[in-house]
């Protein structure tokens, strides 16, 4: 019998949890006879009663795995530890506890793998319900970064995936502390069988993710993915030549036509005000690299884990 883990990380969802395990459990009933699943919820500490749900579960049904960080880290830090867990299983989904992602997909997802030889099967967004403005800003988003950067990512691929152990250790292979999963599950490769999914509306409770949010995970995957905004400072001494070559020019012209002509002084303004601007940009652009590489070099772990109901080496990949 096959193997399965289901890694669902949550924040704030005591609306909603006990419903998602609801219908989950009848989904994984339907494959018992074929998988032996276990569902991994990372609470990402939330400071409602997700975690008291999370062990309530646990006391009934030995299936229930829950793991618990000290404070909230993000998605991407609960996606991580949930994968270091479920990494000795044969297949790995990720799902939200929000029930947008409907579990129902999981059966059909599994089929593509093992009939279709895929070694991945992810959900693709057809819609955006309820989220026009916040739709746009992500579309724009991705054609961003897939113009900037060598790793092209599906603008409609959704965190909601199954995927084959192989995967799951490729991407845990990548060790940079400031995740961003569409990019490394984009970066990593393999065979992946694209379904079309139509986003649910949230079962209850309020979206987790504010423009703020939104706005640094993407920062994150630009910086990431691409090292073109380093470039930009090549473009920008071009623009720089080019319009000191016209003002140049138009400043000898502008003599030659009207010698009495003799202040230069609203052409230096604008020149300093100029080259200000860009000595700040360039700055800014490379201070945002810089804060990464220190990030990086101070070598803080992920995530750090008050409670769980797991062995302790699952999750620290031994």
């Amino acid at each position: 019998m096959k193997t399965l883990g289901l890694v669902v990380p949550c924040y704030n969802e005591q609306d909603v949890l006990e419903l998602f395990y609801t219908e989950t459990i009848k989904v994984i009933g339907a494959l018992s006879n074929q998988y032996s699943c276990e569902i991994v919820f990372v609470d990402d500490g939330s400071t409602d009663n997700t975690l008291s749900i999370m062990k309530t579960l646990a006391m009934k049904d030995p299936a229930v795995r829950y793991i618990s960080f000290s404070r909230n880290f993000g998605k991407e830090a609960a996606m991580l530890a949930g994968m270091k867990y479920t990494v000795r299983f044969d297949y790995t989904a990720i799902l939200d506890a929000d029930l947008q992602h409907s579990p129902d997909l999981i059966p059909e997802m599994l089929r593509c793998i093992e009939e279709e030889g895929y070694d991945v099967a992810a959900a693709k967004r057809v819609d955006r319900t309820g989220a026009a403005l916040t739709g746009k800003l992500s579309d724009l988003f991705y054609k961003v970064i897939n113009a900037v950067s060598e790793t092209k990512i599906n603008s409609s691929a959704q965190d909601f995936r199954v995927m084959k152990k192989n995967v799951v250790e490729a991407v845990l292979s990548m060790p940079e502390g400031n995740r961003f999963s569409k990019g490394i599950f984009a970066w990593v490769g393999f065979n992946v069988k694209w379904i079309e999914h139509e986003d649910r509306e949230r079962a209850a409770g309020q979206t987790k993710w504010s423009f703020t949010k939104l706005f640094r995970y993407a920062l994150d995957g630009i910086l990431g993915f691409t090292s073109m905004p380093l470039k930009l400072s090549y473009f920008c001494s071009v623009v720089f030549l080019l319009i000191s070559l016209i003002a140049l020019v138009y400043s000898i012209v502008r003599n030659i036509a009207d010698p009495l002509y003799t202040s230069a002084a609203p052409l230096l303004l604008a020149g300093m005000f100029f080259i200000g601007a860009v000595i700040l940009f360039v700055l800014g652009v490379m201070g945002a690299y810089l804060s990464r590489i220190y990030a990086e070099a101070k070598g803080r772990p992920a995530y750090i884990i008050s409670q769980t109901n797991t062995r302790q080496k699952y999750l620290e990949g031994e």
